[in-house]
């Protein structure tokens, strides 16, 4: 089985090279000449953990073109992974998708025998069996059945796992357009996971809300923690970390996710809310839990910074570790710590912060400037208040002596706990979710 792949962004590269890792022909196909050339030069055209690797090896299997038709026509499935950004209204668009279908269609006219065209761009319910198969159908001039098989078989990642997530995923989702296309997915699946995941294969309008159903729940999730974490932190002797360790115990509501910390960023699980609010508002429906898990993210903000505020002490820098919205990536987008980076330097503070790969993006992004640190220890030498923004896995490791002070005690905000208690010996460490001591009569923030 030969395969193409249609988009080499972020998750189009890694889905390529995975594919081309596990002994699949792979031709990939954008319309940016730069990451075609990156592909035929066996570089990684984007930045994510382990994808240089399975380029660098798989590179007799693995080759790239701007020439989609040919693409197509020269394999047997083709997968659609480009961009679907939110509209005005918060619903995802279509257009980089309708515009790839073009040259789907004209790939797949010059073939006479079978082809599956598989959809993994997140969209809206409805799309896959409307505007989507209309399209392919109008393109490629034969009907979706004998001939031409559609699946929507959306990918459920986190940027810097990306690769790990799509060989060892918990689900496979396949909206299928009949069991003859489904079958095909799922064989190809077989090959390429290198665990069992759970399967599932229902219908397009099924697949799509699913898709959106899991990822605004486990933002429920994560919005239902913090608000503990808020209610922790005014309550004397509370502790969310014990809290929501005990309620992820129980089997009906598991672990993952329920960890109360700071809001969800990422350039997916703030517009899942957005967009299944929108798709209950044109059907008439009611959508108040997605709305409200929204609401609570975006205030979880104001939490942290006034925090900052109260242990502020009136000089000096105020150091900031962490920029990107989760670990092992430069993405930004919805960052809870650029957000906090604007607000402070809206406030005239002075700033210096620190991140293994955004530091750049953050810098191109602001239009005020801030002190960029060479390293997460300069930046902590810098501080006279430090926030932990982003969980590092090199912040856990900074050595003691850059957080002491002669004279005085350096008071960190440490919000995601993962500070080693070693350094309590010579700094004031500040838990967000944590009230204060029995016996005391201030809580933590």
């Amino acid at each position: 089985m030969q395969i193409s792949v249609v988009g080499l962004g972020r998750l189009g590269a890694p889905l390529a090279a995975v594919f081309a890792s596990k002994g699949f022909r792979v031709i990939g196909t954008d319309l940016n000449r730069e990451y075609i050339d990156a592909i035929n030069n066996g570089t990684a055209p984007v930045d994510e953990p382990r994808l240089q690797e399975l380029i660098g090896a798989s590179r007799a299997s693995l080759s790239a073109t701007l020439d989609a038709p040919g693409a197509v026509a020269a394999t047997d499935v083709t997968f659609v992974i480009v961009p679907t950004p939110s509209d005005a209204s918060g619903r995802f668009s279509n257009a980089a998708v309708l515009q790839a279908l073009e040259s789907i269609g004209a790939g797949i006219r010059r073939k006479q025998t079978y082809h599956l065209v598989v959809i993994t761009s997140t969209v809206m319910p409805g799309s896959t069996g409307g505007e989507i198969r209309s399209a392919l159908e109008h393109h490629a001039e034969r009907k979706v059945g004998r001939m031409l098989g559609l699946c929507y078989n959306p990918e459920f990642i986190a940027l810097g796992s990306v690769v790990s997530d799509m060989l060892r995923p918990d689900l496979l989702l396949i909206g299928e357009s009949d069991t003859t296309a489904g079958d095909i997915l799922e064989r190809l699946y077989d090959v390429t996971c290198e665990n069992r995941p759970a399967v599932q294969r229902m219908n397009f309008v099924n697949a799509e809300l699913t898709k959106l159903a899991i990822n605004t729940f486990v933002t429920t999730k994560i919005s239902y923690a913090n608000m503990l974490a808020d209610i922790c932190e005014r309550l004397v002797g509370a502790d969310v970390d014990v809290v929501t360790r005990a309620v992820g115990s129980d089997s009906r509501i598991g672990a993952r996710y329920m960890k109360g910390a700071i809001g969800y960023g990422g350039p997916c699980f703030p517009r899942d809310n957005v967009a299944l609010s929108a798709l209950a508002r044109s059907l008439g429906a009611q959508a108040q839990l997605a709305e409200t898990t929204d609401a609570i993210n975006r205030v979880q903000i104001e939490r942290v910074l006034s925090a900052v505020e109260n242990h502020f002490p009136g000089s000096g820098a105020i150091g900031i570790l962490g920029l990107s919205y989760k670990p092992e990536t430069a993405v930004i987008t919805e960052s809870q710590a650029v957000f906090l980076l604007e607000r402070l330097l809206e406030r005239g503070r002075h700033v210096v912060a620190y991140d293994p790969k955004a530091l750049p993006d953050v810098q191109r992004a602001l239009r005020r400037t801030f002190d960029a640190s060479p390293s997460a220890e300069a930046c902590v030498r810098a501080a006279s208040l430090l926030v932990i923004m982003t969980p590092w896995a090199e912040f856990r490791d900074l050595d003691e002596d850059a957080f002491v002070r002669p004279g005085k005690r350096l008071t960190v905000i440490d919000c995601w706990r993962i500070l080693p208690s070693a350094i309590s010996r010579v700094a004031d460490v500040v838990y967000p979710g944590q009230g204060a001591p029995d016996g005391a009569t201030t809580v933590a923030l």
